[in-house]
């Protein structure tokens, strides 16, 4: 929007400039091109200009091209099909245009400027270095069907485009506030865009002082673009404070936002944001971040920011998840009607997604730790196992077994973990029940589902006191390789196989090369 409103002001003033002063239509056209070429240090072409004079003075042009530098390996800066500026005499004269209108604005970036597009839509930032230019005042500017283009570096790849429907700019000058409207489709995600606001005055010496300020609806905005993800998010807020420093405060609705490549289920997601957006170059600190999804809340502070010769934006994020829910998040990346389990959630994570057109579930980096507490598995069989783990670690079976109901007995995990290249490592996790404790570590494809973990089972009892009968005898044997100090019994185990068929046994291997961790007193907490 401020190329297309620096493009109008520059054409429209030399357009003034040169309606002002007597001459023929070739020669106004020639004193165009060069006010032109002066103004944006480039090639420009004027296929047709015609001046009238009454009733009202009025002059049009066609097929006006500008070429920065006169470079001809890329399309052309600034491409306008047409465009018109008309006023009375009487406004001419009080230095004001009654009405400027842009059809067509076409702006193309090429790879090499790209990370300098503002520079070359708002070169020689002085809009016109004699009087009568930066006195010169256009009432209205219409622009419509206008076109921003970035053209990406990487051969066959589309450009990312902004189309600007509408936009309507009053009172265009220097040392000005000029209020606007517009309509446009945002290019990444695409997606349908309404703002207003005032924007001024142009501060030429520096472009990134300029205040700026307004009210944007986006509507419909498609996720789909982004690989392993999908929803329509539609959003609202306000902006203000200066074009290098925008202070933004919205919010966003996604109601069914789903993680595609897992298999997971759409969910509700909305949040609510702070945001400081330098406007020059698109960077964007997260200063708050409120999230929700289903009964989960999730905080994340950090930002949105471009690196050194690389295309897009890297999102480093700080997130925390305080009295969350595991199954919300569950539900987001599994495909089962019914998360695997339930229960209280704490997290803290360092978030980072690099950008590329890779899946984001391949190329989203974390590094945290969480908690899970009085959590539950919601297949009947599992828990069934649970609580017989919890009674065997206690040493309550045979007569000694309780009737306990599935439902009331839970656990509790505590561990770190690193995502990666679509594989969660977990290098150290803990599972607790009453009389029973897990410790693990090994990795899990989020993609493929297979697990990969060794560990130690920590009982408080001997292994033969964890049934009855003929094996309770035999296993009187080995109690003395499971031994571990102050007391009960440490196992090494595994797990392997997938998520959907676990397979659960004794490490072999380490029997007699294990180091229990936990050297005594009761593992269990309920």
């Amino acid at each position: 929007m401020i190329g297309i409103l620096l493009v109008g002001l520059c054409v429209a003033v030399a357009i003034a400039v040169v309606v002002l002063v007597p001459m023929s239509q070739d020669k106004a056209r020639a004193r165009l091109i060069a006010a032109l070429e002066e103004r944006f240090d480039a090639t420009v072409e004027v296929g047709e200009l015609r001046l009238q004079m009454v009733p009202t003075i009025r002059a049009e042009g066609r097929r006006l091209t500008i070429r920065h530098r006169g470079r001809t390996d890329v399309p052309p800066l600034i491409t306008i099909p047409h465009f018109s500026a008309e006023g009375s005499l009487t406004s001419f004269l009080h230095r004001h245009i009654s009405r400027v209108d842009i059809e067509g604005l076409d702006i193309e970036i090429p790879p090499d400027r790209m990370r300098d597009a503002g520079a070359e839509v708002t070169s020689g930032d002085d809009v016109g270095d004699n009087t009568l230019a930066r006195t010169f005042v256009v009432d209205d500017l219409y622009a419509t069907g206008a076109r921003l283009s970035i053209i990406p570096s990487e051969e066959g790849k589309n450009p990312k485009q902004w189309v600007i429907h509408d936009l309507h700019m009053k009172s265009l000058g220097v040392g000005r506030s000029m209020p606007f409207q517009a309509r446009l489709t945002n290019a990444v995600p695409p997606g349908e865009i309404a703002t207003e606001g005032s924007f001024g005055p142009w501060k030429q010496d520096d472009p990134g002082e300029t205040p700026l300020e307004g009210a944007f609806i986006f509507d419909r905005a498609d996720l789909g673009v982004f690989e392993g993800i999908s929803g329509l998010l539609s959003a609202h807020g306000q902006f203000g404070g200066k074009l290098e420093r925008l202070d933004v405060h919205g919010e966003t609705d996604t109601p069914q936002f789903r993680v595609v490549k897992t298999g997971g289920h759409a969910v509700p997601m909305h949040t609510t944001y702070h945001a400081i957006v330098d406007g020059t170059n698109g960077n964007t600190l997260l200063e708050d971040v409120d999230a929700k999804i289903l009964n989960t809340r999730i905080r994340a502070r950090g930002g949105v920011i471009g690196k050194p010769h690389v295309d897009g934006r890297t999102v480093s994020l700080d997130v925390t998840i305080a009295g969350g829910r595991i199954e919300d998040i569950m539900r987001m990346v599994v495909a089962a009607p019914k998360a695997p389990m339930d229960g209280g959630l704490q997290l803290q994570t360092k978030f980072v997604l690099p950008p590329g057109d890779v899946d984001v579930v391949k190329k989203l980096r974390l590094d945290g730790k969480f908690g899970l507490s009085r959590a539950r598995f919601t297949n009947p069989d599992v828990q069934k196992k649970i609580v017989e783990l919890s009674q065997r670690g206690s040493g309550k079976v045979g007569d000694k077994a309780e009737d306990v109901d599935p439902a009331k007995v839970s656990s509790r995990f505590d561990g770190r973990f690193k995502l990666g290249d679509g594989r969660l490592d977990i290098p150290d996790v803990t599972f607790d029940v009453q009389g029973a404790t897990v410790q693990l570590a090994g990795e899990y494809g989020l993609v493929s589902e297979a697990i990969d973990f060794k560990g130690t089972l920590f009982m408080d009892v001997k292994v033969s006191e964890t049934t009855t009968g003929i094996k309770h005898m035999l296993l009187k044997l080995v109690d003395p390789l499971f031994k571990r100090d102050g007391g009960g019994s440490a196992i090494p185990i595994k797990i392997t196989g997938t998520r959907a068929e676990p397979s659960f046994g004794l490490d072999k291997g380490r029997v007699f090369s294990r180091k229990p961790r936990r050297s005594s007193g009761s593992s269990g907490t309920n």
